[in-house]
């Protein structure tokens, strides 16, 4: 979360899945298309992972390229479809310039897959981050110990 113009708290910021979504009763009879796609980041160990269901294009229509001094990913169809542009917040965060050679594309059901191949430093800094996890200890299921001051 971060403060707005007039100082109050926006929403919160998801960077690895998808906010969750409720909505009241009375929205049912206007809704956004389930047909519009959706983009979703789900990161496994190796790479940061974006996947964006409802693309029906195949593989050699889209296009994708590092832009900005190396701080933008952006992704383009040649028959204008679809166009986004988007950051790896972890990659800005540790200040690492991007390479267009560690972009993938993988395309199947309808859902194009975007993976972005982890540097060392950020598998580094995350198995020190899960390290620190693990030594928590826990006295029973869900109970952590934390000192109150």
């Amino acid at each position: 979360r971060s403060q707005d113009k007039l100082g109050g708290l926006t929403d919160w910021s998801y960077e690895v899945g998808e906010p969750l979504v409720a909505r009241p009763a009375s929205e049912a009879l206007l809704r956004e298309s389930s047909q519009n796609p959706i983009f979703v980041r789900l990161d496994s160990k190796q790479a940061f992972e974006w996947r964006i269901r409802n693309l029906p294009y195949p593989l050699d229509v889209y296009s994708i390229s590092v832009e900005n001094d190396n701080k933008d990913v952006v992704l383009r169809t040649s028959n204008k479809k679809y166009f986004k542009r988007f950051q790896i917040a972890d990659m800005v965060r540790y200040g690492i310039p991007l390479e267009a050679a560690a972009l993938r594309l993988a395309h199947a059901n309808n859902t194009l897959v975007i993976s972005y191949e982890k540097p060392a430093l950020v598998q580094h800094v995350e198995k020190q981050l899960k390290a620190q996890r693990d030594a928590v200890k826990a006295s029973k299921e869900g109970d952590v110990e934390c000192a109150q001051s």
